[in-house]
């Protein structure tokens, strides 16, 4: 047996352990104990969130978020569709979608132009075998169309029709439209005409609408849109196809933003003699010929007889010679008689050659050839001259009411842009305005200040706005900014920042860059400080642009040289120069934010390419 006094050697040394590993000794208090809870608390919660929560409420079936989804795109509310989509739809209920919930989510993708969202949707469509309708196709060209990235929308929808085509995917008349659409929006006028040529293959029957996307194609080409915009309009008209309203609309763009290309080719192919437009006449006689006509379509026949020919016409080389079409006899005899109507017109006179003053007889929108005294085009580098080549302002809305149509807001404020500036026809466009019975808008009164501010008629500028005012319309940012456009004298861009002030609206970056850019081209640096210190004042975040433009403005010139002799002109950029330094420390910088951003659910990991169809899977993962 054990001896005691061994035991308490054995266990001598051995209590310590249980106190003296404890190094530090605390009160433990209330706070202390919430904290540890609220800590505990959130790391449940972050693990809760990981998990998908289980549904509590009624249960939704499919269609129900269908018609849910639908009325937030309806509202421009595409992100709480796509989170109602994606969270409570698919994680918190559980619910197996059908593909009109992929297809509405699409749609409306595609109307904002979120590419990547769009065909990340298409491609988890497919993962769940479900079977995409024309509607979807449809959809996917159309954001394709509208998105900002235009390479890399073309090579997602050529991709995507490549697929269509191997699996022998018969389009409808809508998805062509769109396929059109993509390809005037993000490649040229060629690829436009192959899928017109497809569509009429096919045995669709083209209507006005397909026209309209042609003439986008013919706009996207800045140097000779505008020949080929008449030269589409013509061969819709042979095709007994009646216009709408948009039609004239995309005119006046063409009109606007296009050039008319190389004279002796437009001339070759729109002044063209009477006896050759014999083949492009709409059929004679025929019920349903007139059927098709009033109905506003065209089968292919007719139009297959013309397409061939109007693709040669439209890339006419202009190296290639030309036959020059015999005159008639009645206009040898004219142009001899008129010898000052030849090819070369003065260059004060960029129109027609020998048209009429208002220019109504030579309207190159009638289907037929002009009068025979017009034998050539003269320099046309203006929209006013374009415009003069449609019958000027009385022709084309004359033109417009022969079809039956009356012009909206958007065709007036077209007019006016491409209208002479201080013409009586911009003078008149308020008159017109009040005979068609329309309301105008803020944009169009924009569109006539800007018109005179850029003239330098501030005055008159000015004076547009008791005209708007009475009206009951209220001057927006864009207002001022054309306001600004004309303002060259320091005292007049001042005086229009205290008026924004008095008016309690704060100036944006845009009013601010177009004073810059005046101060700069009159080299006037105190002016330029002036300007500087109303952004400061303000607090208006800088932009790109205007860093561009104060940059430009602090530097020397190449063959400055400060040991030669004084210079007050460069001794005011070192004071700017001075001025500028201190003034970008203190200036926040404007933030360009992400096209998709405020469409996406979750911000954290996206990538900004876009993603292309699953070809690995195939056309719905079959």
């Amino acid at each position: 047996m054990a001896n005691p006094e061994e035991e308490e050697e054995e266990s001598f040394g051995t209590l310590s352990d249980k106190y003296s590993s404890r190094r530090m000794f605390r009160k433990s208090t209330a706070q202390l104990y919430n904290l540890r809870l609220r800590e505990q608390s959130g790391k449940e919660d972050e693990e809760s969130e990981l998990e998908p929560k289980s549904w509590q409420g009624r249960r939704n079936t499919p269609y129900w978020y269908f018609f849910q989804c639908k009325h937030l795109i309806k509202e421009g509310k595409l992100a709480k569709a796509l989170d109602l989509f994606e969270r409570q739809m698919l994680k918190e209920e559980r619910l197996q979608p059908l593909e009109c919930n992929y297809t509405v989510l699409i749609g409306g993708c595609g109307r904002s132009g979120y590419l990547k969202k769009a065909f990340k949707l298409y491609n988890d469509m497919k993962k769940r075998d479900l079977e995409p309708s024309d509607a979807t196709y449809t959809a996917l060209f159309n954001v394709c169309a509208e998105s900002p990235w235009k390479d890399s929308a073309l090579q997602s929808a050529l991709k995507l029709r490549q697929q269509l085509q191997a699996r022998n995917f018969q389009l409808n008349l809508k998805t062509y439209h769109a396929l059109l659409k993509m390809t005037a929006m993000c490649s040229d006028l060629r690829m436009c005409l192959d899928v017109f040529k497809e569509i009429i293959h096919k045995g669709h029957a083209v209507t006005e609408e397909t026209f309209s996307f042609l003439l986008m194609g013919c706009i996207q080409d800045k140097k000779t849109g505008f020949r080929y915009a008449l030269q589409v309009w013509r061969l819709m008209l042979s095709l007994g196809l009646q216009p709408s309203r948009h039609i004239y609309n995309l005119l006046l763009g063409a009109a606007r933003d296009c050039g008319l290309g190389d004279p002796e080719v437009a001339s070759a192919l729109l002044l063209r003699p009477r006896e050759e437009m014999v083949l492009l006449q709409p059929p004679a006689g025929g019920q349903q010929a007139r059927r098709t006509a009033r109905a506003g379509t065209i089968d292919g026949m007719s139009a297959r007889l013309h397409v061939e020919t109007l693709e040669k016409q439209l890339f006419l080389e202009p190296s290639r010679t030309l036959e020059r079409p015999q005159q008639p006899p009645e206009a040898r005899v004219s142009s001899k008689a008129q010898p000052d109507m030849d090819t070369q017109v003065d260059p004060d006179n960029m129109a027609l050659a020998s048209v009429p003053p208002l220019g109504l007889e030579a309207n190159l929108l009638t289907l037929g050839a002009v009068p025979p005294a017009v034998v050539s085009f003269g320099t046309v580098t203006t929209p006013a001259n374009r415009l003069a080549l449609m019958g000027g302002l009385e022709g084309f809305l004359g033109k417009m009411a022969e079809h039956g149509l009356r012009p909206d807001i958007k065709t007036l404020t077209l007019l006016a842009e491409v209208v002479e500036p201080g013409s009586p026809a911009e003078s008149s466009l308020l008159t017109v305005l009040d005979s068609h019975q329309l309301e105008a808008d803020v944009t169009f009164f924009n569109t006539l200040i800007r018109k005179k501010s850029k003239q330098g008629d501030l005055e008159g500028a000015k004076g547009l706005l008791p005209v708007l005012a009475k009206r009951g319309l209220v001057p927006n940012l864009q207002t001022f900014c054309n306001l600004a456009i004309g303002c060259h004298r320091p005292g007049d861009g001042l005086q229009l920042l205290a008026d924004m002030k008095k008016s309690q609206m704060t100036p944006n970056t845009h009013i601010y860059s177009t004073l810059i850019n005046t101060a700069l081209k009159k080299l006037d640096y105190t002016y330029l400080i002036s300007i500087l210190k109303d952004m400061k004042r303000n607090r208006v975040p800088v932009n790109e642009v205007v860093i561009r433009q104060l940059e430009f403005a602090a530097q020397y010139p190449p063959t400055f040289d400060r040991y030669k002799g004084k210079n007050t002109y460069l001794e005011k950029i070192d004071g700017f120069r001075a001025y500028y330094k201190q003034w970008l420390k203190v200036m926040p910088a404007e933030e360009t934010p992400h096209p998709w951003q405020k469409f996406r659910t979750k911000p954290k990991g996206e990538q900004d390419t876009a993603p292309e169809p699953d070809v690995d899977g195939g056309l719905g993962g079959r």
